[in-house]
C-alpha cells in the first residue's frame, strides 16, 4: 500500500507521527469508453479554450475567479492557509462513536505509526479501546480540510473515518414525508416480530459484491459469441393500496421456512 498522507496525530501535548493509507479498494470493473462505430478508445485532452491546443500537466495551475479576474494559487498558498493542519490531525474532542449518525460517514483510512512513535500510537489505541470513545478533529489533505474521527479497528489498529461536515447534509424538508401517525397495533406487533425473527449478529463478510462477478461472466460469454438472456422488467404497482398485514404474515412465514431450511 502507498501512503496518501504523512503527518501526526495531536493527542493533547503528545504528537504521534503516522502514515495514512486508504482502507478500501474499488470492486467495480474497469470499463473503458469506446466509439461504438469502431470500438476505438475515447481519449480526454486538457485543451486551452482559446488556442484549442492541448496543455501539459506541468503547465496547468489552479485559480479562483474573483471579480472577473483569476487569482492563481500555488503549493505555498495552500500550506499558508492552515499551516498547522497540513501536517497534524489534532484531536479536538472525544465522543462516543454511537453518537455520530451514519449519514456523516465517508471513507476510512488506516493509520500506521512512524519510527519511534509505536509507544504513543499503542497508548492512544488502548485508551480509546478501553473508554470506547473516538477522537474527532480536522486536518488538511490534498488542498482540502478533512473532518475525521479516529477510532480503533479490530482493537489492533487506529483508523480515521472521514466525516461529512454538517453543512454538506442536504435538508429533507422539501420531500413528501408521511405524517408520523401511529400504525395499527397489530401491524406494528407483526413488524417487530419480523425484525426480531430475522435479526442476527452483523457479519460483514457475509455480504459480497456479486454484480461485478456476474458482469464478468456476461463479458466472457459475449467474448465467446454467446447470447445474453435479457432481464425481465419488474412492474411497479404505483398507487395500489397494499394489505400490510397480509404482506407481513407472508414475510414471517417465508422467514420461518428459510430458518428451517438452513
Amino acid at each position: 500500500m502507498k501512503a496518501i498522507w504523512n503527518g501526526a496525530i495531536g493527542f493533547g501535548l503528545v504528537n504521534i507521527p503516522i502514515k495514512m493509507y486508504s482502507a478500501v479498494e474499488n470492486s467495480n470493473l474497469d470499463l473503458d469508453m469506446l466509439d461504438k462505430n469502431d470500438f476505438s478508445n475515447i481519449k480526454f485532452k486538457r485543451v486551452n479554450e482559446k488556442t484549442g491546443k492541448e496543455v501539459k500537466w506541468e503547465n496547468i495551475v489552479k485559480g479562483f475567479l474573483l471579480e472577473d479576474k483569476y487569482v492563481v494559487l500555488d503549493d505555498e498558498d495552500y500550506a499558508a492557509a492552515s499551516p498547522e493542519k497540513t501536517k497534524v490531525f489534532s484531536i479536538e474532542h472525544f465522543v462516543k462513536e454511537a453518537e455520530i449518525d451514519s449519514v456523516y460517514f465517508e471513507v476510512p483510512y488506516f493509520l500506521e505509526p512512524q519510527k519511534n512513535a509505536e509507544n504513543a500510537y499503542n497508548l492512544l489505541l488502548k485508551a480509546l479501546t478501553k473508554t470506547k470513545m473516538a477522537g474527532v478533529g480536522t486536518f488538511v489533505m490534498r488542498d482540502k480540510e478533512i473532518f475525521g474521527m479516529i477510532r480503533p479497528y479490530d482493537d489492533k489498529i487506529l483508523i480515521v473515518n472521514r466525516l461529512r461536515f454538517a453543512q454538506e447534509i442536504r435538508d429533507y424538508k422539501d420531500l413528501k414525508i408521511p405524517d408520523s401517525k401511529s400504525p395499527k397495533a397489530g401491524e406494528l406487533k407483526m413488524a417487530v416480530s419480523l425484525i426480531e425473527q430475522t435479526s442476527e449478529k452483523f457479519d460483514p463478510t457475509a455480504y459480497k459484491d456479486h454484480y461485478a462477478e456476474d458482469l464478468m461472466k456476461i463479458i466472457k460469454k459475449k467474448a465467446k459469441g454467446g447470447k445474453v438472456k435479457k432481464a425481465t422488467e419488474t412492474k411497479e404497482d404505483s398507487g395500489k393500496v397494499v394489505d400490510l398485514m397480509a404482506q407481513l404474515k407472508a414475510s414471517l412465514e417465508s422467514s420461518k421456512k428459510d430458518k428451517k431450511a438452513s
